[in-house]
């Protein structure tokens, strides 16, 4: 059954985005991302135009990470207090990450750099933690032990805050700095940006696996619902007929993510995540490689032409 996207422009199969919405919840639940850097690339790939895509896309991680935050709430697996400071770095960050977008999209530039963006973070992240994944495996094996992180220089910050359910005494400029980061990437790639967060609140700050998830879609999902308002409200790219059915699938996916999650080790959780995620990077720089594309965007063009 075809419907019509009018901020999109185009017709597309319900059933298609009721299952990239389940889809993409699953893995919120499972893993603890916002899924976006899944979504987004499989929305361009059926043809929705980027910005529209990214847009729309923070939109629906808002949902999907409610559903999967809740779950973990009721295990006591969400650290309040360090998602509130990562939550205020989200919403600066994000803030300057909008207005980044819109003038990008402005001078006709915005598809080149969502492109590059993905292959660039979703390269290296995926790299880490699947190396990162190999290592904790063969250490297991062999019976050797390693503490959950290392100190170093950021542990001996200013404005150190006690962060009792992480069982953490570290600066806030960390996990504020992490937040600000992750709400640019928010707004310019339309990702809820749990596959930097993730490990990040692992291997930098230092936090237990078991509250990571959950305080990670707490600080998703508050940054996104901002990220969204501001697209509305500055670029007009947020396509509500897109959003709700991708929202419908979310939810129930990630409430099935979330039950399979808990049936996997730590290490296994973050392997098959960096698989998945070079997967996407893989596909996206075949694209960018192989595609002629201009470096402007037609779209901008035609708006453009049109004045």
């Amino acid at each position: 059954m075809q419907i019509y996207l009018p901020i999109a422009e185009i017709s597309v199969n319900v059933f298609v985005l009721l299952g990239l919405g389940g889809l993409v919840g699953f893995l919120s639940g499972v893993f603890g991302v916002g899924g976006g850097f899944l979504m987004t690339p499989l929305l361009i790939f059926i043809g929705v135009p980027p910005p529209v895509a990214v847009a729309t896309e923070a939109n629906q991680i808002v949902a999907s990470s409610v559903s999967g935050m809740l779950a973990h709430w009721r295990r006591m697996g969400v650290d309040f207090k360090m998602g509130l400071v990562l939550l205020s770095g989200g919403i600066a960050g994000s803030t300057a990450g909008v207005f980044l977008f819109t003038y990008l999209r402005q001078i006709g530039q915005i598809d080149l750099v969502i492109s590059l963006a993905y292959v660039f973070f979703l390269g290296i992240i995926g790299l880490l933690m699947l190396l990162e994944s190999v290592r904790t495996a063969v250490r297991r094996r062999g019976g050797q032990r390693r503490k959950l992180h290392h100190h170093t220089f950021v542990h001996g910050l200013p404005f150190k805050m006690r962060f009792r359910r992480s069982k953490l005494y570290i600066s806030a400029l960390l996990p504020l700095s992490i937040g600000m980061v992750v709400g640019v990437l928010a707004a310019i790639m339309g990702v809820g940006g749990g596959f930097l967060m993730v490990p990040a609140m692992i291997y930098l700050i230092g936090m237990p696996t078991a509250v990571v998830i959950g305080t990670s879609l707490f600080q998703i999902t508050f940054v996104t619902a901002y990220v969204t308002f501001l697209q509305a409200v500055n670029n007009q790219t947020v396509d509500i007929f897109l959003a709700l059915l991708l929202m419908f699938g979310g939810v129930i996916g990630a409430q099935l993510g979330t039950r399979a999650g808990a049936k996997l080790k730590g290490e296994e959780l973050r392997g098959m995540l960096a698989l998945i995620v070079l997967a996407v990077c893989g596909k996206l720089l075949f694209d960018l490689v192989t595609t002629p594309d201009d470096l402007f965007s037609l779209s901008f063009l035609a708006s453009g032409a049109g004045r």
